[in-house]
Formats: structure tokens, C-alpha cells, sequence
């Protein structure tokens, strides 16, 4: 079963992949966008991933703020979640992001990647950050191992 992990933004989508046993992560894309509400063409590419990739649940990383409350980016990805599950007709997952970009920017320098490049790249591996995740926590689970 493939799993799409989202990153969604104000003006992009990271798109990452997992391989079909569900084990990895691999980045796709950074979909973008010229303003923040026009979603159209964003959903259209999304959906051709979908087919592409025979994908059957979607992650999508939810924003929470560091105090775990929820703000006004976590209402636009619920609201975003909400026209994924009605155009694609597949179960969303919101998972916790926090940190994800900090993560994915710390990874490219320690790669030594040049920050120009990294801004090009970093919401597609956030959002292998946030799959990755969720594929550790699944298997983890799994597993019956409670410490996660």
C-alpha cells in the first residue's frame, strides 16, 4: 500500500511517497503555487500522484504550535484535508509536523547542500520527514512497541 506524505504551505506542497510495503519515504516534488487560495491545479496534480502512484491514504502534516495548540495554519490544513478527502475519496491523516522543517533544513546542511538550493527542496523533505514518521510509527505499532 503506497502512502502520499503532504507538507502544505501557504504557497507550496511537499510531496513525498512511501515504497509499497510501506517502509520509506522518498520526496517527489514541491508543488507551488502563485496564491495561497487558489488550490485548484494544486488538487489536480495531487490527484494525477494519486492515480500515478496507486496511492490509498494520504498524511498530511498538521502545524501544530510547540504548546500543542492548534492556530490559524492548522485551520487552513484541516480545511485543506477536508477538499482532499471530497476530490480524491481517500482517508487523510493529520500528523503532527512540528519541527519537521527544522529537521529537513538541518539534514541539507549537514549534507552540505547550498542554501539556495535548500530553499528550492525543503517543503518536499519535510514531507518526507512527516511520512517517515508516521511509516516508523505504524511499524512500531505494529510491532506492539509502546515506546514510539
Amino acid at each position: 500500500m503506497r502512502i502520499l506524505g503532504l507538507d502544505f504551505g501557504s504557497t507550496t506542497v511537499g510531496v513525498a511517497i512511501s515504497d509499497e510495503l510501506g517502509f520509506t519515504a522518498q520526496g517527489l516534488e514541491v508543488v507551488r503555487r502563485k496564491q495561497e487560495n487558489k488550490l485548484r491545479q494544486t488538487l489536480a496534480r495531487i490527484e494525477e500522484i494519486i492515480k500515478e502512484y496507486q496511492v490509498e491514504k494520504i498524511v498530511l502534516g498538521y502545524p501544530k504550535n510547540m504548546n500543542n495548540t492548534v492556530g490559524e495554519r492548522c485551520e487552513k490544513t484541516e480545511a485543506f484535508a477536508d477538499m482532499l478527502t471530497r476530490r480524491c475519496g481517500l482517508e487523510v491523516v493529520l500528523w503532527d509536523e512540528r519541527l519537521s522543517t527544522v529537521s529537513a533544513h538541518q539534514s541539507m546542511i549537514d549534507g552540505g547542500m547550498r542554501r539556495e538550493n535548500r530553499a528550492q527542496v525543503v517543503d518536499m523533505v519535510a514531507a518526507v520527514f512527516i511520512l517517515q514518521n508516521y511509516l516508523d510509527m505504524q511499524y512500531n505499532a505494529s510491532k506492539g512497541n509502546k515506546e514510539i
